[in-house]
């Protein structure tokens, strides 16, 4: 079991590692976490909702993601409440105070099953507790960290992020808050994100070993445009964005911009276009930061209604009808929402009442009790792509919202999908501005296809009369390549042998090396 001193301290991407190289050995390996909170989820091909770290790690794995690898899923909808989802449907909107007090215990069957379900299929299962085990304040019920531990009889990792500093102090004070037989559980304490001299960090790594009696098991160095999927937006960029400066150049790279929402979910959308030699993408949130962009993406929201409330407050709403009349727009599942006339919510779900939209797309949502959450694929509506015609047709990706969009008078959908889970029915998807400015799709992953993704590209610069791109990604072999360089790494730098015995596994050495070597072959 991977457990951290802290949020964010790299144990998702430790564990997507773990699970990549325990496969490369031959095991059969799984991802599980108990609970995780996160705005950023994914959908299973039977089209139930997991914390996106764990598609992620289930992809390191090799195998399909499904629910038993994160049977529950806590997003907020405010700073004291939250949607729980329990095994990819939604169970209950509770407080904070009502899901760990009087709710929680409820769902610990839940999570045994989902557990024994997984080990029963597999060689080894990798675990990833949440935030810190040391948390007293839930620790009563705290069904993630130790609690799991002891559960699975798993020997745990302890992650520290010496990046942010104060490293030694939170691996001692985590395990001094630990009950003995607790840390007893922990094995053993890895650096990780470490930059610098390693000569000045072993006087520090005797001490600690020494004072807890405990043994550093590696110093995982920080790893540089990896450009994996993020849990939460604590992995965004924290400073405000450098200004983009004027350039008349037709080679220069294309601007967007994506909105920082309060409720921002689903932001690994965009990881593809970051990827791309000839983008630049910024996340922004004030209307001076839109200013020379030539797209702006409006990405999917957990609070859309008070989303559009703080982009009023800040005349975001204001620029971007600006933005909408010379430039292009786009607007993802939450961001389609906003870009229409209104949204409507009588029941509460994510807000109370009704709001007026952006009003760009002659669209009207009303949002509903049941999400959808299901893989689709289909073809665009139209042959061409803010003016440009297209030489692509395919679409793929997955929908999760909670809303049903209507078409007013004049509207043009943007797609028609089949969904995966529906037999023979096809429905249209989105909207397209008169203009073809402006596009809205429910689609999640869709920049994920390369072909749409570079399609979209050349049709953004030829609308803002840039040259072609001359270099473009291939997504899915960085995403492989991305993930032997990071099990490359993470092997290199921990004590592996010692690992795969804590797991009573045998570790080959020259498997690995030879693994290696067919990965700078290829």
């Amino acid at each position: 079991m991977v457990l951290g001193t802290a949020s964010h301290v790299g144990k998702s991407l430790l564990t997507a590692a773990l699970c990549r190289l325990f496969r490369q050995q031959g095991y059969r390996v799984a991802p599980f976490k108990a609970q995780n909170m996160s705005l950023n989820s994914a959908a299973t091909l039977d089209g139930l909702e997991i914390g996106r770290a764990q598609a992620l790690q289930a992809e390191a794995a090799g195998i399909p993601a499904t629910v038993h690898m994160n049977p529950i899923l806590i997003k907020p909808t405010s700073d004291a409440r939250s949607q729980i989802i329990v095994r990819g449907k939604i169970w209950n909107q509770l407080t904070a105070g009502e899901y760990h007090q009087g709710r929680v215990e409820e769902l610990v069957p839940v999570v045994r099953e989902s557990y024994e379900i997984l080990a029963a299929r597999n060689d080894i299962i990798v675990l990833e507790g949440a935030g810190s085990p040391a948390e007293i304040n839930l620790k009563a019920h705290d069904i993630v960290n130790m609690r799991m531990a002891e559960m699975a009889d798993a020997r745990c990792l302890l992650v520290g992020d010496i990046d942010r500093g104060g490293l030694f102090a939170s691996l001692l004070g985590t395990l001094e808050l630990l009950d003995l037989e607790e840390r007893e559980r922990i094995c053993g304490f890895v650096i990780n994100k470490f930059r610098g001299d390693a000569a000045l960090l072993m006087p520090g790594i005797r001490a600690i070993e020494e004072r807890v009696g405990k043994q550093c098991l590696g110093v995982v160095p920080f790893l540089h445009e990896l450009r994996m999927d993020e849990e939460d937006s604590l992995g965004l960029p924290s400073r405000r964005p450098t200004a983009w400066s004027i350039n008349s150049s037709a080679s220069r790279k294309l601007r967007i911009a994506v909105l920082r929402l309060p409720s921002l979910s689903n932001f690994t959308d965009f990881d593809p276009l970051l990827a791309e030699p000839s983008v630049s993408l910024r996340f922004c949130s004030t209307p001076e930061e839109l200013e020379l962009a030539d797209v702006v993406i409006l990405p999917g929201s957990k609070q859309t209604v008070d989303d559009l409330e703080w982009m009023r407050v800040r005349s975001l709403d204001q620029a971007l009808r600006e933005h909408a009349k010379r430039r292009l727009t786009v607007g993802l599942c939450g961001g389609l929402q906003m870009l229409g006339v209104e949204i409507a919510d009588p029941y509460g779900m994510e807000g109370n009442g009704s709001a007026p939209g952006l009003g760009t797309l002659p669209i009207r949502t009303i949002m509903g009790r049941n999400k959808i959450t299901v893989h689709a694929e289909g073809t665009l509506a139209g042959s061409s792509l803010f003016g440009e015609k297209l030489q692509v047709a395919r679409l793929r990706g997955y929908e999760i919202h909670i809303g049903e969009t209507t078409y007013l008078p004049g509207a043009r959908p943007f797609a028609t999908l089949k969904r995966k889970s529906e037999t023979n029915c096809t429905l249209e998807d989105g909207c397209v501005s008169e203009d073809e400015r402006t596009f809205g799709t429910y689609l999640h992953g869709l920049f994920d296809e390369d072909t749409f993704r570079h399609e979209f590209l050349r049709a953004a610069r030829s609308f803002h009369k840039l040259a072609p791109g001359s270099d473009f990604c291939d997504w899915k072999q960085h995403r492989e390549q991305a993930l032997d360089r990071l099990a490359r790494e993470v092997g290199r730098a921990l004590d592996l042998k010692t690992l795969f015995e804590w797991a009573g596994l045998q570790y080959d050495a020259e498997r690995l090396l030879q693994d290696g070597c067919r990965d700078k072959l290829g």
